[in-house]
C-alpha cells in the first residue's frame, strides 16, 4: 500500500568528517532520489575539501543544506544538528562513505504503511577490493521482509567469533519524523561508536514498528580507517554505559531484557578486553595480568582473544 503523496518527502542526513574522497558520490546519489526534499550535510570539523566537493556535486541545487561545525562534535551530535534542520515527513541517514542506488527511497516509501522505520538489507563492498562482488548484510540469515522486535534486533547485533561484523545496527532506515518527535528521540551525544544501534534500540523500546526489506539500494563501502574500525577504549565505555541503560528500559518484555543482557555482556567483554590491553601497553605484563584478575567475569573472553591475536600474528609472520 502506498503512502500519500504529501508523506513522500525525505530529509537525507549526512554527518561527515574529512570525507572529501567520497562525499560527492554520497550527495549526488541522495539528490538523485526524487523523494529527497532535503539533503542535509553536517560537516563535522573537516580539515579537507569535504564541503567544496559536496557543493560541486550539488551543482547549485537548493535541496543541499550544509552546516559546518567549527570543531568535531561526533556522529551523534552531528545527526542531532541535522534533525534540527529537517523539515520532511521522513528522515534517512546516509554515511559519507556510502551511497544510494537509483530509486531506493521510493521503494522504501512504497512499503512504509503502518511503519515508523523502514530499512532494506544493505549491499556491502570493500573500498580496497572493488573487484569483489557485493555481499549482503543480512543475506540468507533472516527471511525478508521481517518486522523487528527489540529482542530480535538486540540478538542481531551480537557478533559471532570468526565472522565479519554484520550487525543490524548498520541498517540505514527511513524514519517517520512524527514518531521521532512524539517520543523525543535524539542520538545519544556521549556515544561515538554504535550510535545507530542505541538510537534504533531506543525507538524499538518505545514501540516503533520497524520493517526490514530485501535490498532496495543502500550500498555501504567498508574502509579500514572508519571509526568502527579505529574506535577507542573511551568509545567502548560510552557504548557500554548506553547499553546498560537500554537493558533496564521500563517497557521491555522479559524476552527483550534477556536479549538486551546478552548483547550487553558482549559489549562489556569487548570493553574489558580493551581496558586490559591498555593496561598491558602502559604497565607491562604484570599490570596486564592484574587487570585480567580485576575483570574475572570476562577473563575467559579476554584470554581467548589475546591468544587468538597472538596466533594470528604468528601465522602472518610465517606466511
Amino acid at each position: 500500500m502506498h503512502v500519500s503523496q504529501s508523506d513522500r518527502t525525505v530529509s537525507v542526513i549526512i554527518a561527515a568528517k574529512n570525507a572529501g574522497r567520497t562525499i560527492a558520490r554520497a550527495v549526488s546519489s541522495a539528490l538523485a532520489q526524487p523523494e529527497a526534499a532535503q539533503v542535509i550535510l553536517i560537516d563535522d570539523g573537516s580539515s579537507d575539501d569535504t564541503v567544496a566537493r559536496a557543493q560541486e556535486a550539488a551543482a547549485g541545487s537548493d535541496r543541499l543544506l550544509i552546516r559546518s561545525m567549527a570543531v568535531n562534535v561526533g556522529p551523534s551530535a552531528a545527526r542531532n544538528k541535522a534533525l534540527e534542520s529537517a523539515t520532511s515527513s521522513w528522515v534517512c541517514p546516509l554515511d559519507g562513505d556510502d551511497y544510494f542506488e537509483v530509486g531506493r527511497l521510493g521503494k522504501l516509501l512504497d512499503q512504509s504503511d503502518g511503519c515508523d522505520f523502514v530499512a532494506d538489507d544493505i549491499s556491502m563492498i570493500y573500498a580496497d577490493r572493488p573487484e569483489e562482488p557485493m555481499r549482503r548484510l543480512i543475506g540468507e540469515r533472516e527471511p525478508l521482509p521481517m518486522t523487528l522486535s527489540f529482542a530480535r534486533f538486540a540478538e542481531g547485533n551480537i557478533s559471532q567469533p570468526g565472522m565479519p561484523r554484520r550487525e543490524l545496527g548498520f541498517l540505514k532506515p527511513i524514519m517517520r519524523r512524527s514518531f521521532i518527535d512524539a517520543m523525543g528521540l535524539r542520538y545519544d551525544e556521549t556515544v561515538r561508536l554504535g550510535e545507530d544501534y542505541v538510537f534504533y534500540a531506543t525507538a524499538l523500546a518505545n514501540g516503533a514498528v520497524f520493517k526490514v526489506l530485501e535490498p532496495c539500494g543502500y550500498v555501504a563501502v567498508e574502509r579500514s580507517d572508519s571509526l568502527s574500525a579505529t574506535h577507542t577504549t573511551r568509545d567502548l565505555q560510552a557504548l557500554l554505559k548506553a547499553c546498560t541503560s537500554l537493558a533496564s528500559a521500563e517497557r521491555l518484555s522479559e524476552e527483550d531484557r534477556r536479549a538486551a543482557r546478552r548483547h550487553l555482556a558482549q559489549v562489556r567483554a569487548k570493553t574489558r578486553l580493551r581496558e586490559v590491553l591498555d593496561a598491558r601497553r602502559e604497565g607491562g605484563i604484570v599490570r596486564g595480568l592484574k587487570a585480567i584478575v580485576e575483570r574475572a567475569a570476562d577473563a575467559p573472553y579476554i584470554v581467548s582473544q589475546i591468544l587468538a591475536d597472538k596466533r594470528a600474528a604468528a601465522a602472518k609472520a610465517t606466511a
